[in-house]
């Protein structure tokens, strides 16, 4: 195709591979620069040996999204900024994030956020996208089978553990989802209700804003709390925490902080809130079956 053809074909795709490059790299603002680097580098390529553009335009914002995946430092300093920036508003999301959010899932945002970039790729590429592992293998410099593998492998974390009995993860489901959906709506009736009286909450010194305790204990302290912090919940999503259900805080489905809940008796009788980024790393995080 000659290069005013392919131009035209990225202005029409454009809207595509920009929704492409969110889900690879889970950030509405990443995906705008990578579109643009593409368009960049579109501009000024030889495209008269292009014979598929489609699947061209594809390679490139893929390859763009890979390169930035791969260049990104540790980025938890910075989400440590998001989750006290939270206790500072009173809304959720950032509103293009919000719209990325509901098209993924939050717990599948934080999911992606776990993976390697290869990984993560192939299973976006793959998965989401139905791009075949044939075209996937140039993309991440690997053969096709092992895309496949990693594909699969970023596919099994996706789908959560499905080890434990459905009953047990039905009860703490129902209790977490309740803890949840009061802390939300900052009802302080309801999340007393479903606090144990002998409440524990404990966190990281990183969890917290300035001059609270990291041990509260009670349940109207806990619940007061809860309400006091109530725009972390706006962001967060129950999800499977080291195998047992817990909550993500996720801002932009990017994980800040976590809730390792502890239910006994139909009521939440102790969490923990992790933000320390080593701690974090080594959690397994997982959605819902």
């Amino acid at each position: 195709m000659n290069d005013e053809a392919v131009l035209e074909q990225f202005a029409t795709r454009r809207p595509a591979l920009h929704a492409l490059a969110c889900r690879l790299l889970g950030s509405t603002g990443e995906a705008d620069d990578a579109v643009q680097e593409a368009w960049l580098r579109v501009a000024v390529a030889d495209t008269r040996a292009v014979r598929n553009p489609q699947a061209w335009l594809t390679t490139v914002v893929s390859r763009i999204c890979l390169d930035m995946l791969r260049s990104r430092a540790v980025r938890r300093e910075y989400s440590l900024d998001q989750l006290t920036g939270l206790d500072e508003q009173d809304h959720s999301d950032p509103e293009r994030d919000a719209v990325l959010v509901d098209a993924v899932g939050r717990a599948l945002l934080v999911v992606l956020d776990t993976l390697g970039p290869e990984e993560r790729v192939a299973f976006v590429l793959h998965d989401l996208f139905a791009v075949p592992f044939a075209q996937i293998a140039p993309i991440i410099g690997r053969t096709p089978g092992t895309a496949k593998k990693l594909a699969s492998r970023a596919r099994l974390r996706a789908r959560g553990d499905t080890a434990r009995p459905a009953a047990g993860l039905t009860a703490e489901r129902e209790v977490v989802s309740a803890f949840l959906a009061a802390a939300r709506g900052g009802d302080l009736a309801e999340l007393l209700a479903v606090l144990a009286p002998d409440v524990v909450r404990t966190a990281d010194t990183a969890a917290l804003p300035a001059g609270v305790a990291t041990v509260v204990r009670g349940a109207r302290a806990v619940a007061e709390e809860t309400v006091l912090l109530r725009a972390r919940s706006q962001v967060a999503v129950p999800m499977l925490v080291d195998g047992r259900v817990g909550i993500v805080v996720a801002p932009g489905g990017r994980a800040v902080s976590v809730l390792a809940v502890t239910v006994r008796e139909q009521r939440v009788a102790a969490y923990e809130v992790i933000a320390d980024p080593r701690r974090l790393a080594q959690l397994r995080l997982a959605p819902l079956p």
